[in-house]
Parts: structure tokens; sequence; C-alpha cells
């Protein structure tokens, strides 16, 4: 059994410390109820508003071996879990990228994947530079995890190279905007039955963000989602949601089903 945590909030915009103690609050908490693989959301360090992102984003910018990448290395070793430590403004040079972070139970950083499909609607690609393609990465007793960062899982065959590439558990951190709701209910449970795959997606929630933080079984049903924007009046706060499963097991039931459905249409 893997104890998946997932950590759901409005980030600050333009105060990357305050979220940074914020994001490392939510690890902390998320450790302490048992979980041994934790996800973040998408640009978290900057806060997600279209109108001033460039700015925010540059401000917050750092090279990954920077002070927030230390923090967030020691609180992974500290509590020695799998964390997947959503997206970053990365600076590399005088480029700046959207990168998605995970480090080891060892503090290691054992991937970045920097966003590939950059979401023009909003501009971002007049504010990062976009990546090369999907990325994969091996864990004990897991098997190959592909990164998707928010946009780049609208894109079917993003999710189908993953795939080939032998995913079968994606994770994706993600700034959904509450206006494409309908493709968050419709693209992601068909990306996870369509390839037999494990999606445990992060979301920011409030403002024009959506929530619904979830976990999606690679028979493409819901196993479990946070609120959605619009679910309660209250102003949103920071929000948890912890899950046990046994990620092995769904992949090879969904593989089981996958081969009967085959043999049957033959």
């Amino acid at each position: 059994m893997t104890t998946i945590g997932i950590a759901q909030w409005l980030a600050a915009v333009g105060e990357p410390d305050r979220n940074l103690r914020d994001a490392l609050t939510l690890v902390d908490e998320l450790a302490r109820r048992g979980c041994d693989l934790i996800v973040l959301p998408e640009l978290w360090p900057c806060g997600y508003d279209p109108a001033t992102l460039a700015r925010d984003a540059r401000d917050a910018a750092e090279p990954l071996d920077g002070p927030r990448g230390r923090a967030l290395a020691a609180a992974a070793l500290a509590h020695e879990v799998w964390l997947f430590a959503g997206t970053v403004p990365e600076l590399d040079g005088n480029r700046l990228y959207n990168t998605a972070l995970v480090y080891g139970p060892d503090g290691a950083l054992r991937a970045t994947h920097r966003k590939t499909h950059l979401y023009f609607p909003l501009g971002e690609d007049t504010v990062f530079a976009a990546g090369d393609g999907p990325t994969v990465l091996e864990i004990d007793g897991l098997g190959t995890v592909g990164l998707s960062t928010c946009f780049d899982g609208d894109h079917p065959d993003f999710a189908r190279t993953l795939h080939d590439r032998g995913a079968r558990i994606v994770v994706s951190p993600c700034a959904y905007e509450v206006g494409a709701e309908s493709w968050w209910d419709l693209l992601y449970p068909a990306n996870a039955l369509a390839n037999g795959q494990w999606w445990i997606m992060a979301n920011q929630r409030g403002g024009d963000l959506l929530g619904a933080s979830r976990v999606i079984a690679p028979d493409g049903s819901i196993l479990a989602e946070l609120p959605r924007l619009g679910d309660d009046a209250r102003p949103p706060a920071p929000e948890t949601l912890v899950v046990s499963v046994d990620l092995q097991e769904g992949i090879d039931r969904a593989q089981r089903e996958a081969g009967a459905l085959w043999a049957h249409g033959r």
C-alpha cells in the first residue's frame, strides 16, 4: 500500500517566503499523517495571477539548488518521503522555466520536468521557456512514474507517450482554472482509462483556480477528491487529502480488464 498525500491551497501572489512556509507546513502535516508520497500544486512559490505572472515568477525564481530547493530537500529527508514538490519558477541562466521537482526520501533531487505545453490562453508562453517533452523516473516498489504539469495532460499524446515509456502512475501538479472545469472532468479520467494509469493531481483552489485535487484510478474512476471552487461559501483554506491505495493492484486489474476486452473484441 502507498499512502498518498495531496496539498491544495491558493498560494499568495508575490509572496514566495510565505508560500514556502505554507508548503513546508503542509508537507509536515501530511508526513505526520503517515503519507509516504506527497504532492504539491503548480507554481505555489509565486502564486498564479495571469496579469502579474511574469513579474511574480521572475521575483520568485531560483536555481534548483537555491535556498528553496535546499529547504524542500531537507523536508523530504527529515520525513523520509517521496516529495513531488509541485512546480517552481526555475532560473537557468537568463531563462525561466516552470519546473516540477521530485525529491527522494534521502533528500536527493531525483527528477525534474520542465512544463512542455505552456498555457497560451493565459500567456504562459510569454513568461516561461518550454521544456522538451515528457519525463519519467523509477521508484522502487512503484515502478515507472510519469510527470505532467497541468496543460501537458490536456494533450492525449502526452499521456500516451508517458504510457509508452512505461509510466502507469502519473503525478500532475496544476493551477487549473475554473473556466476549463469540463476539461478537468472529461480529459483526465479519459487519460487514466485509455492508458491504464493512475493520475495523482494537485491543484490550487481559489480565485479563478478550480481545486478538485484528486486521485484517478486506471479504470477512470475518481478514487478521492478535494473540494472544488463553489462547493462551499467559505474562503478557501489549505486542504489536504490522504488516501492509501494499492497502486500495483490497480494497474494489474486495469491490464487484466483491458486484456479481456481486447480478447472479447477479437
